[in-house]
């Protein structure tokens, strides 16, 4: 039997552009049948009306796509200014929690409103946030990104972000799944290697999935090694994907793969020990269990590696490499906001808005 026909049924691939605006290159691949979703890094942002500009200008190709964007608070917060509230990082909720845990639920969840509605009100649909990983302190990468070192904590306060960024309408993205905190190597540079077992990842870092089983619209795994598990990264493994997170954990939503140029994607160990190109790991990671691909910042030089994943990843299903699960695409659309946003003017009269500044820690 021949494998479904992606470019009919399928849109796996959330790519970049270079710049503020569109040029005809990122059209064509937006417009491009594999392409899902777009994600914006802070070199796409000039000030909110070229931003909102933008966004609509990505929906008049395709009203479909995710337009995506890593916007957490803190040190990974891509817009910053033109009246874009400066967030904390999650730290300092885990911080409050402390010594006020109940205001530190309700900060949390204030938190989120605000980050979701300001993005919204520029046409951003989805926020990969918030970080589950614990805070081990041996991470760099995660450090002050990660709410608390205890995973009760996480979860009560990760599920009071997602509160508030649903109430403003949108979707958000736990990451990075089983765990990332206790790594110190970052899987941008490298590839960072968790020897624990599955039963103490599953009683620690993990908990925060089975405990948002039902809460999570969508999980990002790390580009994490854990060899008592399996050789391949959480993002290319069926076990930590299929067996665990779906089967054992109970998780329904979307799987997005992280940014698959980073090294912690490409050097992957098991039976493929040399560098993959990006075709062969999306293919990996989609057959893996992962229903969206990553490839971030190859738009700089042109674009011609983003040419090739959409060009090469359908002769990867024909060859049997990759095989599209038919739920994919109905999680994929089940992120877009199901509700028109408050444009920015109005937002900042919402009295729900501002009281939710208030609330901020």
């Amino acid at each position: 039997m021949n494998p479904p026909d992606p470019t009919r049924t399928y849109a796996p691939v959330v790519l970049d552009i270079a710049g503020t605006g569109l040029t005809g290159a990122d059209r064509r691949r937006l417009g491009h049948p594999l392409t899902g979703g777009m994600i914006l890094f802070a070199r796409n942002w000039q000030d909110r009306g070229q931003l909102t500009e933008l966004t609509a200008a990505v929906k008049g190709i395709r009203p479909d796509l995710l337009i995506c964007v890593d916007h957490e608070g803190g040190r990974v917060q891509r817009f910053r200014s033109d009246g874009f509230t400066a967030l904390p990082p999650m730290r300092v909720l885990g911080e409050l929690w402390q010594r006020d845990p109940l205001g530190a639920v309700d900060a949390a969840s204030a938190l989120g409103y605000v980050l979701a509605a300001e993005l919204r009100a520029c046409g951003v649909d989805l926020s990969f946030a918030p970080v589950l990983d614990l805070d081990h302190g041996s991470s760099g990468v995660i450090g002050d990104r990660a709410f608390h070192r205890d995973p009760r904590v996480v979860a009560l306060l990760a599920k009071s972000v997602t509160h508030g960024m649903l109430r403003a309408g949108m979707a958000h993205c736990g990451k990075h799944f089983p765990g990332h905190g206790h790594v110190a190597a970052d899987s941008h540079v490298a590839v960072p290697v968790d020897r624990r077992s599955l039963k103490a990842i599953l009683e620690d870092d993990a908990r925060p999935y089975q405990w948002l089983s039902t809460t999570l619209t969508a999980v990002m795994p790390a580009h994490v090694v854990y060899p008592k598990v399996d050789a391949y990264p959480a993002g290319f493994s069926p076990r930590w994907l299929k067996d665990v997170l779906r089967g054992q954990l109970g998780f329904t939503g979307a799987i997005f793969s992280d940014d698959l140029s980073m090294e912690g994607a490409r050097h992957l160990r098991g039976g493929r020990r040399s560098m993959l190109t990006y075709v062969e790991a999306a293919a990996l990671a989609l057959d893996a269990g992962c229903d969206m691909v990553l490839l971030c910042n190859q738009s700089v030089d042109g674009g011609d590696a983003v040419d090739a994943l959409l060009a090469g990843l359908a002769a990867e299903a024909e060859a049997g490499h990759w095989h599209p699960d038919p739920d994919s695409e109905m999680r994929r659309l089940a992120l877009l906001p199901q509700l028109p946003p408050l444009g920015w003017d109005d937002l900042m009269h919402d009295p729900v808005y501002q009281r939710a500044l208030e609330r901020l820690p």
